[in-house]
Order: C-alpha cells, then sequence, then structure tokens
C-alpha cells in the first residue's frame, strides 16, 4: 500500500507544517459525508498513534489510520493553484465516481469491501 505526493503538494505540506511550528505529517483521511458518499479529511499530525500508517513522498510525511487505507491505496495528492484558488487534490484510483459539486465521491466496490 502505497501513498504518494507531487513535488508541490509536499512543498506545501513542509510550509504549512513550519508556519505552524509543530508537527510531523499531514494527516489523511476520509469520512461519510456529502451526496456521493465521502470526502477527503485533513489535519495536521503531532505524533503518530498505534494505528497509523506512515508513508514518506519527496522528504515530507503523510500519515493515514489503518482502517482508511484501502480508501486512499494508490493515491497521489497534488498541489494545484487556479486563478486565487488552492487546494490538494487527489489522483485516486479507488474512486468510482464524484458529485457535481466535487467535494465528495463514491468508491468502487472493492474498495468498500
Amino acid at each position: 500500500m502505497a501513498i504518494t505526493l507531487t513535488t508541490s503538494a509536499a512543498q506545501q505540506i513542509q510550509q504549512q507544517i513550519a508556519n505552524r511550528g509543530k508537527g510531523i505529517a499531514l494527516r489523511v483521511g476520509v469520512k461519510k459525508t456529502g451526496c456521493s458518499g465521502f470526502s477527503y479529511t485533513f489535519d495536521f499530525a503531532d505524533e503518530l498513534l498505534p494505528e497509523d500508517q506512515l508513508f514518506e513522498s519527496h522528504n515530507t510525511n503523510i500519515v493515514v489510520n489503518i482502517n482508511n487505507l484501502p480508501y486512499l491505496d494508490g493515491s497521489q495528492i497534488d498541489f494545484i493553484k487556479e486563478g486565487l484558488n488552492s487546494s490538494f487534490k487527489f489522483n485516486n484510483p479507488n474512486i468510482d465516481n464524484t458529485c457535481g459539486c466535487g467535494e465528495s465521491f463514491n468508491l468502487k466496490t472493492s474498495a468498500n469491501a
């Protein structure tokens, strides 16, 4: 199982952790919500918990709860800027479709199992 970052995402995470003044990683997960079923969650990780899996990409750490790994396995996280907006974008092979607003997604059957 793996989750990777683009160079742009790694730089953004490093900058946000530096601005915050503490933290070891970006914590990424999924939660049930929205019109399609799931959305991504982001937080800072100040420590590793027993149920965490740590990934490293471009000298930057990502932490995922092991219960979320089937939903995120194989994903690449990018950081994009479009005009005045900027955000993290997932390239997730486990997604079946997204809602019209782009805020939530549905997973392929194998990822839901």
